[in-house]
């Protein structure tokens, strides 16, 4: 018989293993971002970076998730994580023998973010095989703190590692730490999950994964509401430091400030939903963090410089740490809901569902708001959003289902 805190250490191994994991891709992605700045100082460059650092994760989730519900998930993650460390690997050496052709770079982001549309479901999907139900929220509210730990440190690092040794030495950090993650998870028992469907083919998993999310309450308005929420999010996470800039200076300090508010708030949150475990009701906790992400954006919009009033910088920075506490919250709770309300058999292909969410709302509410902020100010689209978040909430709110309603019947 297993012991009963076997669930411990094998969480506490393979949370080590995605945070070593996580750090050496966080680096590469600072590393790589200041690369082609330097390099190209061009927008339209960077611009293709981005798209080429996302949209291939929003195409691989579909695939994802469904192979997270016929492997063993354990084997998704090596499997992506030594693909990614062997492409990191010869893209360090091609710039050492002095091939830098952007096209190294677009291919090198879209395989990275290829991995990740494994990752994202196959990571979603096996926390449940080996963590209690009840103790889900406090080990993904660690997890969320790990997250927002690597914000605040890997720009640091990346920048010492990058001025002093340049691009291929972050690149070769970026190897060892994955193989480091690798072996940690790889000591981790896992078994693959057996399914009442065993044999059905590629698109038949694929339909019944859709049918699955389509039908059932929670899963459905969760996904929903995480979706409109992170499209709203995007003027809060993109846009302030344009209004930084405009309404309070531009200095470099103010600037730092603005992200390191967010990233202390987000690792504070993540801290404090792993001590309290949140409200029993998650989607009453859904529904009170969204609706205090409306309220925050609102404050942030007027505390600049909108109402005639001079705005405070002070003022700002406490709002956007708060928003930083809600947006641990608000991922954290939606992630548990999922986790606790799935089936384990379609949990990879609904994680895959979330990983093209993640992978595509942020940059359809760019597209939406940022051409928008060269027309009005940054505190009117932030006021805007805010509100728009809390009619959103209450429509979500009214008539709610609740974490029992389970499959919809037709």
């Amino acid at each position: 018989m297993e012991p009963p805190r076997r669930w411990v250490r094998d969480t506490t191994f393979f949370l080590s293993g995605q945070t070593v994991s996580l750090f050496g891709s966080s680096l590469v992605q600072y590393a790589i971002l200041w690369y082609l700045t330097l390099e190209t100082q061009s927008g339209v460059v960077l611009t293709l970076a981005t798209a080429f650092g996302f949209l291939p994760q929003a195409v691989m989730s579909v695939f994802g998730g469904v192979w997270a519900d016929r492997h063993n998930r354990k084997f998704l993650l090596i499997g992506a994580d030594a693909v990614i460390a062997v492409t990191t690997l010869v893209l360090a050496i091609m710039l050492w023998n002095g091939f830098d052709g952007l096209w190294l770079v677009y291919t090198t982001l879209a395989i990275r973010s290829l991995g990740a549309g494994v990752q994202t479901p196959a990571v979603g999907a096996l926390l449940p095989q080996i963590v209690p139900v009840d103790k889900l929220m406090r080990v993904n509210g660690i997890n969320m703190s790990i997250q927002s730990a690597m914000t605040l440190l890997a720009p640091a690092l990346a920048a010492v590692l990058f001025a002093l040794m340049g691009l291929q030495a972050v690149l070769i950090v970026d190897v060892v730490t994955a193989a480091i993650g690798i072996s940690l998870v790889a000591v981790i028992p896992v078994a693959r999950v057996v399914r009442s469907d065993e044999g059905a083919s590629y698109l038949a998993d694929l339909r019944a994964g859709l049918s699955y999310t389509r039908h059932h309450a929670v899963v459905l308005r969760v996904l929903a509401f995480f979706a409109v929420v992170f499209v709203l999010m995007a003027p809060p996470g993109y846009l302030t430091p344009l209004m930084v800039v405009r309404t309070f200076g531009e200095d470099v300090w103010r600037l730092t400030a603005n992200e390191v508010a967010f990233g202390v708030g987000m690792l504070a949150g993540g801290a404090l939903i792993s001590a309290w475990g949140g409200f029993r009701d998650r989607m009453r906790m859904l529904v009170a963090t969204s609706l205090a992400f409306g309220i925050l954006s609102v404050c942030m919009g007027l505390s600049g410089d909108i109402l005639g009033l001079p705005g405070s910088f002070a003022v700002f920075l406490g709002f956007m740490l708060l928003t930083g506490v809600g947006v641990s919250w608000f991922s954290t709770t939606a992630t548990t809901l999922l986790q606790e309300q799935v089936d384990p058999e379609v949990q990879g292909r609904v994680f895959g569902l979330v990983g093209i969410v993640l992978a595509v709302a942020m940059p359809v509410g760019m597209l939406i708001f940022g051409p928008l902020a060269d027309t009005i100010s940054v505190e009117w689209i932030l006021v805007l959003t805010g509100i728009i978040t809390v009619l959103v909430t209450f429509a979500v709110a009214y008539r709610a289902p609740t974490a029992e309603a389970g499959m919809i019947t037709e």
